[in-house]
C-alpha cells in the first residue's frame, strides 16, 4: 500500500470557519467564500496554519448545510467552484491547509439519490438509504428509535407502508453503509476534493454510519431511544479502515472524527495509528461537564474538578495510542465566555481557560470569534433563533411533564445559535459582517467585543492567543512532551506539566475570583515565566491568573 500519510496535523493550529457567519461580501446577509479570502491575512497574522471549513456544498439549508444535495458543487449564495479554487490557492500560498466537513451519515432529501430512491422501488438507489416496512400496515414506524433533535427517527414515504430512517431532521435521510455502492460513492467524492488539493476532513457524526441490522424497538429512554443500535455500530471500524485503505492512505491528509458518546476504548480504537482509521476524534466529555448524561438541556453547575478530570482522562487515555483534539468551542457548542468557570466581565478568566486547554497534548482548535472573546447571543425568545434543533426541542418540551419547563428555561442559553451569530469585525451597525441585515441577528455586545478593538488593544485576548500559538510552534515539548496533571483535586487550580529531555513546562491557571495560595509557586522562579496574563506576580495567584514556566534541565 502506498501510504504517504504524515503527521503534519500534530503541529497544526486549526481555525474553524462557519461560512454563513464569517463575512458577507455581496450583501445578501450570508457569509461567502470571497469573504473568507478577504480575511486570510487576518488568520495568517494570528498564526493559523489550517482551517476547518463547515459545509459549503450545495444544500437546501434545512440544517445550515449539514443536509447536502450535491457533494460536488458549492451552495450558490456562498460562491462557485472558481471561488473555491481561488480560496484554496490563496490559503496554500499563506501556508494554511484546508480541511472540509465530510457529512456522509446522511444526505439531504433533495439529493438526486434520495429522489430516485423514493420515486421507484426498483431503483438501484433504493438501497442507498435505510428503508423498512412500518408496523400495522404502515400506520406506525418500524421501531421506536429516536433521533438527535428530539423526534422519532422514521418518516413515512408518502402514503406507502414504508419508512426511511433519519437520525436528524426528516430532510436528512441516513445513508445505508451496508451497501458497498454507497461506500464507493463516498470514496469517489473524497478523491474529488483531495485531488483538488484539500488537506483533509472533519468527519461529521462519523460513528453513526454503522447500524445494527435487527431494527428492533428498544427500551424507551428520555432521549435517544435506540442509541445502542446506531452509535458505534458493529461495522464502524471496518468502514473507517476501508476509507483509510482505499483513499486516505494515498494522500498526505488528516481526518478528525466527530464521535458522539464514544467510550474510552472507542477513542483508542478510532485513533490508534496501527488500526488505520482516523487521526483524531472530538471527545466531548469535558464539554459535558456542565450537564447530566451528555444532554446540554440538563444543565448543572460547573465544577472545575469535573472539567479537568475529564480532560485528564482524555490525555492519559490516548498515551501510546492516538492523538487528541483540543477545543472549547465550535458551531455546536455555546461560547466559552461565561462558561467553564469564566466570567463575561473578566478577560483574564478567558485567558486562563485558553492556556489550560491550549498547551495540553493534541492539536488545538479555535472557533471563529473565540480569539476575541465573542459571547453568547443573549437571545430573548425562541423566535430570535434559527437553529432547527433549538426550535424542535422547544416545541417538544411543551409536551413533557415536570422537566419540560426546566428544559425551556435553558434552551436560549445553550442553543447552538449562540456560536453562530455573525463574526464581529467592528462596531458598525451589523458588526462589519455585512451592510444589510444578516440571516441571524448580530450579537448585542458588538460595541465591546470586535476584531477592530482587539487589534488596537495589545492586552486583548486576540494577542494572548497569538502568543500561545507562537509559543506552541516554538516549543516541541508542547508537541511531543509527556503530560502529568498537578493539583489534581484542587477545586480552583488547573495545573499540569509538559516535559521532555530538555525542558519542563509547567502550566498553572487559577479559576478563582479571589487571590488563592498555590504551593507550586514556592518551587518556581519568576524569571522562568514565559506566558502570563499579569505583569506583576505575587506570592499568591491573583484572580484568574495564569502562568506558564519554562525550565531548562
Amino acid at each position: 500500500m502506498n501510504n504517504i500519510h504524515t503527521n503534519w496535523y500534530k503541529k497544526a493550529v486549526i481555525y474553524q470557519i462557519y461560512p454563513r457567519s464569517f463575512l458577507d461580501t455581496n450583501n445578501d446577509g450570508l457569509g461567502d467564500i470571497k469573504g473568507i479570502i478577504c480575511k486570510l491575512d487576518y488568520l495568517k497574522d494570528l498564526g493559523i496554519n489550517c482551517v476547518w471549513l463547515s459545509p459549503i456544498y450545495d444544500s437546501p439549508q434545512k440544517d445550515n448545510g449539514y443536509d447536502i444535495s450535491n457533494y460536488l458543487d458549492i451552495y450558490p449564495p456562498f460562491g462557485n467552484m472558481d471561488d473555491f479554487k481561488k480560496m484554496l490557492s490563496e490559503m496554500h500560498k499563506r501556508g494554511i491547509r484546508l480541511i472540509m466537513d465530510l457529512v456522509v451519515n446522511h444526505t439531504s432529501d433533495q439529493h438526486q439519490w434520495f429522489k430516485e430512491a423514493i420515486k421507484d422501488k426498483s431503483s438501484p438507489y433504493r438501497d442507498y438509504y435505510i428503508i423498512r416496512k412500518g408496523k400495522k400496515n404502515g400506520k406506525k414506524p418500524p421501531n421506536n428509535w429516536q433521533g438527535f433533535f428530539g423526534e422519532g427517527a422514521w418518516t413515512r414515504i408518502r402514503e406507502s407502508d414504508e419508512y426511511y430512517l433519519h437520525l436528524f431532521t426528516k430532510e436528512q435521510p441516513d445513508l445505508n453503509w451496508e451497501n458497498p455502492k454507497v461506500r464507493e460513492e463516498v470514496k469517489n467524492l473524497l478523491k474529488f476534493w483531495l485531488d483538488l488539493g484539500v488537506d483533509g476532513f472533519r468527519c461529521d457524526v462519523i460513528n453513526l454510519i454503522s447500524k445494527k441490522q435487527d431494527f428492533k424497538s428498544r427500551f424507551p429512554l428520555l432521549a435517544l431511544t435506540g442509541k445502542d443500535a446506531y452509535i458505534n455500530g458493529p461495522r464502524l471500524h471496518e468502514y473507517l479502515h476501508e476509507l483509510y485503505r482505499d483513499v486516505f492512505s494515498q494522500y498526505d491528509c488528516m481526518t478528525v472524527g466527530e464521535t458522539v458518546l464514544a467510550s474510552k476504548q472507542d477513542n483508542i480504537d478510532l485513533t490508534d495509528p496501527a488500526r488505520e482509521e482516523l487521526d483524531m476524534i472530538f471527545n466531548f466529555s469535558h464539554t459535558n461537564s456542565d450537564n447530566y448524561l451528555g444532554v446540554k438541556y440538563f444543565y448543572r453547575k460547573f465544577k472545575l474538578n469535573c472539567f479537568k478530570k475529564r480532560l485528564n482522562e482524555q490525555q492519559i487515555n490516548l498515551v501510546g495510542h492516538g492523538w487528541n483534539s483540543l477545543f472549547i468551542e465550535n458551531h455546536d457548542q455555546r461560547r466559552s465566555v461565561g462558561r467553564f468557570g469564566t466570567v463575561e466581565e473578566d478577560i483574564n478568566s478567558s485567558k486562563s481557560l485558553a492556556v489550560s486547554y491550549f498547551l495540553l497534548q493534541g492539536t488545538p482548535f479555535i472557533y471563529q470569534g473565540q480569539e476575541i472573546g465573542m459571547r453568547n447571543a443573549h437571545f430573548k425568545n425562541i423566535d430570535e433563533t434559527e437553529d432547527v434543533e433549538s426550535k424542535n426541542i422547544f416545541r417538544i418540551s411543551k409536551k413533557i411533564p415536570f422537566i419540560g419547563k426546566r428544559i425551556r428555561n435553558v434552551i436560549l442559553e445553550v442553543s447552538r445559535d449562540n456560536a453562530r451569530t455573525p463574526m464581529i469585525w467592528d462596531n458598525s451597525t451589523y458588526g462589519g459582517f455585512s451592510n444589510v441585515k444578516p440571516w441571524i441577528r448580530v450579537n448585542p455586545d458588538k460595541d465591546i467585543v470586535n476584531v477592530k478593538h482587539s487589534l488596537e488593544d495589545k492586552d486583548s485576548l486576540y494577542y494572548f492567543y497569538k502568543k500561545l500559538i507562537d509559543f506552541r510552534k516554538d516549543n516541541d515539548t508542547i508537541i511531543n512532551g509527556s503530560y502529568r496533571m498537578l493539583k489534581e483535586h484542587n477545586p480552583n487550580i488547573f495545573a499540569y506539566v509538559r516535559e521532555d529531555e530538555q525542558y519542563r513546562i509547567i502550566v498553572i491557571s487559577s479559576f478563582s475570583k479571589k487571590e488563592i495560595k498555590c504551593s507550586l509557586l514556592n518551587q518556581l522562579k519568576d524569571e522562568d515565566i514565559v506566558i502570563s496574563n499579569f505583569e506583576n506576580h505575587k506570592e499568591k495567584l491573583q484572580p484568574f491568573e495564569t502562568r506558564v514556566y519554562k525550565i531548562k534541565k
